[in-house]
């Protein structure tokens, strides 16, 4: 009877723990969520080496965002065929860029995403304008011309193209426009030096407010939100399941202690 109680237990901390998986990974309108992909993105375009003269800012764009959850939703490990013409999923943009992710839930965060695609650059020579090996996620993280993003993640059981990786963050940004074209992502020179016309530079890259269509910006120095090395919602599913397992354990003993005779029949 014991092994049946503390097979009970678990199985109802697996189903829980099941449950809350699907349900911690945030959704396109979660405004942390929203934040980290805006200020993270603009964090390493402002900070490219050598420096860019005509580096955009980059702002939220829902409608790239929904195109990112739909594709997203695929649970597939490649890029959408349908971000080029002759297809237009955007209004605005003829050409859309891509990125994805695919991690374990407990370690996505968007900061460890990003930075994943920005860190290919230790493989791409800009001056020669080469890469050694993958660096397509990094121009596209860098590539001046795109001001816009719209990110989305979804837990997916199992990811066609990833099949190592069970129940799984699978994290996608689309970009407008699209980078990634044979040439330099950007121009090099001082900061803010090619800016648009009528653009103005704030934390080393070109602001337009009737460009980006935004109330305000937000700064890559002084973000105004807290920073969390950790995805607040995959801290909360390993609080709450670790809750779970130990109330399993103590119903366990309680009912072990009130009805005694049950582990005779063990």
């Amino acid at each position: 009877m014991r092994v049946t109680l503390a097979t009970i237990a678990w199985m109802v901390s697996f189903v829980s723990s099941y449950s809350h998986t699907e349900n911690i990974l945030p959704d396109i309108e979660n405004e942390d969520f929203i934040k980290d992909c805006v200020r993270i993105h603009n964090k390493f375009r402002s900070e490219v080496k050598p420096t860019a003269g005509d580096m955009l800012y980059m702002t939220w764009d829902p409608a790239l965002a929904q195109i990112a959850k739909a594709w997203a939703r695929n649970c597939q490990f490649s890029h959408n065929t349908r971000l080029k013409p002759p297809y237009k999923l955007h209004p605005n943009f003829t050409s859309l860029g891509e990125n994805i992710w695919t991690g374990s839930v407990s370690l996505f965060s968007v900061s460890s995403a990003i930075t994943n695609w920005y860190d290919e650059i230790q493989d791409y020579d800009f001056k020669n304008r080469i890469c050694k090996k993958v660096c397509g996620h990094y121009t596209q993280v860098v590539w001046a011309d795109s001001y816009k993003v719209g990110c989305a993640v979804q837990f997916c059981s199992k990811v066609s193209g990833f099949d190592a990786l069970s129940n799984g963050a699978h994290f996608i940004c689309n970009y407008g426009p699209g980078g990634n074209y044979p040439t330099w992502p950007y121009k090099r020179g001082a900061t803010c030096g090619a800016c648009p016309n009528n653009d103005k530079c704030l934390d080393n890259l070109c602001v337009n407010q009737q460009r980006d269509q935004v109330k305000r910006y937000y700064s890559v120095v002084y973000p105004g939100w807290p920073i969390y090395p950790r995805n607040r919602y995959t801290s909360l599913f390993l609080i709450v399941n670790s809750v779970i397992m130990i109330l399993s354990v103590i119903i366990t003993i309680l009912v072990q202690h009130k009805y005694p005779n049950l582990v005779l029949l063990d």
